[in-house]
């Protein structure tokens, strides 16, 4: 039976959430801050109270290894701008998405973008998809808003293996 680009987008969505909520359902407390070598990338409380992200504009060399709670903040950052650009609102900047500050309140905000792309994804048809795209190729206009949706799902597949391994890596070295 044929499908349509919407529906595959839709079904590799899903297929790499179901895998993302095996992680989600595993994680501790103590997962989200665990450091899994020296040079590490995390997320600090600063002065005001504000959880914010390591970051450096140029990615340094070695690159450093994030922890869970980063990663966390990472997708929450890139999915926020995904779905003002899908929505047509002014794009945030990466300055103002905050992680929430613990390992419950960043599964729920993960949760709850997951809730909002999928009232996004199953709004499009598939003539929607050949539209020119704004994200994330500002200096691509050929690319599409397919492009996106793929982006979104290589982009979350590609998080959700680095949440795993780390989840899996500190569980071992606990033992």
């Amino acid at each position: 039976m044929p499908v349509s680009r919407c529906e595959l987008s839709r079904w590799q969505f899903d297929l790499t959430w179901s895998l993302f909520e095996f992680h989600l359902e595993r994680l501790t407390a103590e997962d989200f801050p665990w450091e899994p070598a020296p040079l590490c990338w995390t997320v600090r409380r600063g002065a005001d109270g504000l959880w914010r992200p390591d970051w450096e504009e140029t990615e340094p060399d070695p690159v450093p290894v994030p922890t869970i709670g980063w990663v966390f903040w990472h997708v929450g950052w890139w999915w926020s701008v995904a779905l003002d650009h899908a929505r047509g609102r002014p794009p945030r900047r990466r300055e103002e998405i905050e992680w929430p500050g613990d390992g419950q309140a960043a599964i729920g905000w993960l949760r709850g973008l997951r809730t909002e792309w999928l009232a996004v994804l199953d709004g499009f048809t598939d003539a929607d998809l050949d539209a020119t795209a704004s994200f994330p190729w500002q200096d691509a206009p050929e690319l599409t808003v397919a492009h996106t949706v793929a982006w979104v799902n290589a982009e979350l597949m590609k998080n959700v293996a680095e949440i795993g391994q780390l989840r899996l890596v500190r569980a071992a070295s606990a033992g």
